[in-house]
């Protein structure tokens, strides 16, 4: 299996990025994040895709995520029954991955049937096989420095939503107020609270 690729970019296509791995080249059809990280590097450079590579009967295709968490999605949408790769790389293609993380946490099937080739029923069915399994992880945690996630370990972003929701908040309210509170600055279960508590 082929997890992930560090190489020259050598060319970028609507269809497809061709990394150039010590001679090799590679064909990964990338998801938006991955495809948008991939085309600010000058040719010639190295960029890098953590990768699933996709075998059937008549086909096999690799492709490629941001991230190791934006990978992780991407299985579980191809987790539901009636969702294959092209179609779950088309969510995180018009989707970031923050983004379909909240729709599938607030059963908003309308933003998912948006994308092209995501009818309505597809939709309702991810929600359904989905919902409930999104952690405050995977809704707070998007953000990236230099490439890698930056976020606070799993149990202190379920720790300060938890202690929200207590005070009668809702989780989506509670999780959008952690979220605002990081992005503020706060560091720690305590300062993240007391800033969400401001901004509630």
């Amino acid at each position: 299996m082929i997890g992930y690729l560090r190489g020259k970019v050598k060319e970028l296509t609507p269809d497809y990025v061709l990394l150039d791995v010590n001679g090799v080249g590679y064909e990964v059809v990338c998801s938006g994040a991955a495809f948008s990280r991939l085309s600010g590097v000058k040719a010639g450079d190295d960029g890098e895709v953590y990768t699933y590579l996709k075998v059937s009967e008549d086909d096999v295709t690799l492709f490629g995520f941001a991230d190791v968490r934006e990978k992780q999605l991407f299985l579980r949408l191809t987790s539901v029954q009636g969702v294959g790769a092209k179609s779950a790389i088309a969510i995180l293609s018009s989707m970031k991955p923050n983004e379909v993380s909240e729709a599938i946490a607030t059963a908003d099937s309308k933003r998912l049937s948006a994308v092209k080739g995501v009818g309505k029923k597809t939709a309702e069915r991810i929600i359904l096989e989905l919902h409930g399994k999104i952690s405050a992880d995977e809704l707070l945690g998007q953000e990236s420095v230099g490439g890698r996630v930056s976020a606070l370990p799993k149990e202190e972003d379920d720790d300060a939503v938890s202690a929200l929701m207590g005070l009668g908040f809702t989780k989506q309210e509670s999780a959008r107020a952690v979220d605002r509170a990081k992005a503020a600055g706060a560091k720690t279960v305590e300062e993240i609270i007391s800033l969400a508590l401001r901004g509630m």
